[in-house]
């Protein structure tokens, strides 16, 4: 048996996997313009059929808007074509078919897609690629793209609100309050005034510096925790609601860091890390943005933790030594 289907959909996705493992694949892809340009040559100049047979006259300029128009699909582009001879006028005797007759013919071309299909994805992967890489006008391309597509604006907003954590981070911290400004902004103005704000934080999230040390430092934590299954919570961080739990030294050593020089409790024995487990570094700030400053505040604390441990070392179980 030969089977020949065509579909839409992506087929990894759509097509059963053990039927797609014996088909070969054709991927589609859109006509150029030229292309498009001489699909329409051929159904005007068919005489057996279809418009060929009404011999009409159409400028080059006219097939020109009507391929922009059909963004690279020769079924629209034939369809705008048999409507707009609908609306030919005759001139010397023959039908004559100029860009004015296609005003009303072409209208708004929202070139939409399919909600759920590949270029609905694509676009907001090309949208967070492009912030990314710092490119604020490819960037409105596709979010203006996707929204005229057919697209939520929401769906690009909870892209942003991913983005500012993942891309952007502490590199610049008031990118996630930003962008949950512009999500309220679009939620309480509507549509048309939301859509600016969305663009709002969008470009600010492009110009902003980089940094992906939070997405990285959590991935970190994850894979440490799912490697250390005997993970146990310090007794001195831990409550002591009871009597009981005091007696078995709930909480007895912890160091309330608000009355701790400079409000930090330095030394490695108070860092809050389990002592049963190595000591592990998730977070690394860049040296991008604000996220350089965290790394000198970090540096300084690091700092204090060794000098504490030092004098704690040096003092011994019976107290500074002469």
């Amino acid at each position: 048996m030969t089977l020949i289907g065509a579909t839409t959909e992506n087929p990894s996705f759509e097509v059963n996997s053990a039927l797609l493992s014996r088909a070969r694949v054709y991927v589609l892809k859109p006509l150029s313009e030229s292309e498009l340009i001489e699909v329409l040559h051929q159904a005007l100049a068919d005489p057996q059929r279809g418009l060929g047979q009404r011999n009409i006259q159409v400028a080059d300029k006219v097939l020109e808007m009507l391929a922009r128009a059909s963004a690279g699909d020769a079924r629209r582009a034939l369809g705008l074509l048999e409507t707009a001879c609908d609306f030919t006028q005759p001139q010397q005797g023959q039908e004559h078919l100029g860009p004015e007759a296609l005003k009303d013919v072409l209208g708004h071309q929202a070139s939409a897609f399919d909600k759920q299909g590949d270029a609905y994805y694509d676009l907001l992967s090309a949208l967070h690629k492009s912030v990314r890489s710092s490119r604020p006008n490819a960037a409105l391309l596709y979010m203006a793209r996707f929204i005229q597509g057919g697209g939520d604006p929401l769906d690009v907003v909870r892209r942003l609100a991913a983005i500012a954590s993942e891309d952007v981070g502490n590199a610049d911290p008031r990118t996630l309050p930003l962008v949950m400004a512009a999500w309220d902004a679009y939620l309480r103005l509507g549509d048309y005034e939301g859509q600016r704000a969305i663009a709002h934080a969008l470009i600010h999230l492009c110009v902003a510096p980089k940094s992906n040390r939070i997405d990285q430092a959590w991935k970190a934590a994850q894979r440490y925790v799912r490697q250390t299954p005997e993970l146990e919570v310090p007794s001195y961080l831990r409550n002591a609601p009871t009597r009981l739990m005091e007696q078995l030294g709930h909480g007895q050593g912890y160091r309330y860091a608000h009355h701790e020089p400079e409000g930090y409790p330095a030394g490695s024995s108070h860092d809050c890390w389990p002592a049963s487990l190595s000591r592990e570094d998730f977070y690394q700030p860049s040296p991008h943005g604000q996220e350089k400053r965290f790394a000198d505040i970090m540096a300084w604390r690091k700092g204090r933790d060794e000098e504490a441990d030092k004098s704690e070392t040096s003092a011994g179980p019976n107290g500074p030594h002469e």
